[in-house]
């Protein structure tokens, strides 16, 4: 107690109110829980899904350095449930994942997890172990790995993008390809490694609700790309991971980053232009530029919330106390992209949120990958 009142003392000196002061205070004692996702570790390999291997100890060696707790997905899982039962989550503690099994994690990654002796897991794709593809694992070294403790996961078998539904597909029909997918792969890891854990990643970080309610029912945890810390509250099928590949992993962005905690009880609603809620991370047709209500305790009491929206940079935020609505001032690009909402929690911390959404062509055609 004598410490906090003499920080509150250097806060109110400062020039801070008492409800900022507050605020701060909350984000000292708030989760800063993170997963990390990488694919490549090389220097060769695809820019955007790779991180060199000069890089990828530096985070390493940050997060030993800074002291943070690398945890597996099955702790994270222990984590969680423990949080449902009143616990906070813990200060400084990361998990480490791969998707995709490609080579470089058996070949690169491995060596340099093992001198820190840190846990990680890797979210596979059956389809080109089967297949037995050079650029990725064989089936024997993921079972190397798994029988050192690293944790083989669901990926899929094809790596689809699940949120395409076929022509002339009926809804009934296209949950069923979609869990088809899922419970194939599942199949194949249980059978070439021995056990096969309820973690699911989704390919490109694309998911929609029916699909997050089918891992809901089967039991998953599952994870998304869209960046942030996790939540307590948080939803257990939309787990956020912090992408490294390509910029996104660069050094300078790395400890604010994984530093990052999650707004206090936070609420949000996507509504299009016209006011109507939205559902889904794809948008309608017609809607380019949706808008994002936050709400949450703390709002009123922290700093400017800013957010930004993928390639257009700061976006419009409006509103006071603890609500506020972002909008991008142009039309969001076809494909995937996000808004990123961040506010100073004090010192180098950030909270942080994002939203993925999703939008065909002008023709309503899926875009190209």
């Amino acid at each position: 107690m004598r410490a906090w009142l003499q920080q509150l003392d250097i806060w109110k000196k400062a020039g801070l109110c008492l409800a900022a002061a507050v605020a701060l205070g909350w984000a000292q004692g708030s989760s800063a829980l993170v997963v990390l996702q990488y694919h490549h570790i090389a220097d060769a390999t695809p820019p955007s899904t790779s991180t060199s291997p000069a890089l990828f100890e530096q985070h390493l060696d940050y997060l030993a350095k800074h002291n943070y707790r690398v945890v597996s997905l099955a702790e994270l899982q222990k984590l969680l449930d423990a949080a449902a039962n009143g616990k906070s989550l813990p200060q400084k503690t990361v998990v480490i994942t791969f998707d995709d099994g490609y080579k470089s994690i058996y070949d690169t990654a491995w060596p340099l997890l093992k001198k820190h002796h840190w846990p990680f897991a890797v979210f596979v794709n059956s389809e080109p172990h089967d297949e037995k593809n050079p650029l990725f694992m064989s089936w024997e070294q993921l079972k190397e790995l798994h029988k050192s403790g690293v944790t083989i996961a669901n990926h899929t078998d094809s790596h689809s993008h699940l949120i395409r539904r076929r022509a002339n597909e009926s809804p009934t029909a296209f949950n069923e390809r979609r869990l088809k997918e899922i419970t194939f792969a599942q199949g194949r890891i249980k059978k070439e490694i021995g056990s096969a854990p309820k973690f699911f990643a989704y390919p490109f970080g694309e998911y929609d609700s029916e699909l997050l309610s089918l891992l809901k029912r089967e039991g998953y945890l599952a994870f998304g790309q869209q960046s942030g810390p996790v939540a307590a509250d948080g939803n257990r099928q939309l787990i956020p991971r912090f992408p490294m590949g390509g910029s996104y992993g660069a050094m300078e962005q790395f400890g604010t980053k994984v530093g990052s905690v999650p707004f206090v009880k936070l609420k949000t609603v996507v509504r299009d232009s016209k006011g109507r809620q939205l559902h889904e991370p794809e948008l309608p047709a017609d809607e380019g530029q949706p808008i994002l209500e936050l709400s949450s305790p703390i709002l009123g009491h922290i700093g400017p919330i800013q957010c930004f929206a993928s390639g257009q940079g700061a976006i419009s935020v409006k509103g006071k106390g603890g609500r506020f609505s972002a909008q991008a001032e142009k039309p969001l690009p076809v494909g995937r992209s996000r808004y990123n909402c961040t506010a100073h929690a004090g010192g180098d911390r950030f909270y942080w949120f994002s939203q993925l959404f999703i939008r065909r062509t002008a023709s309503g055609d899926w875009y190209q990958e």
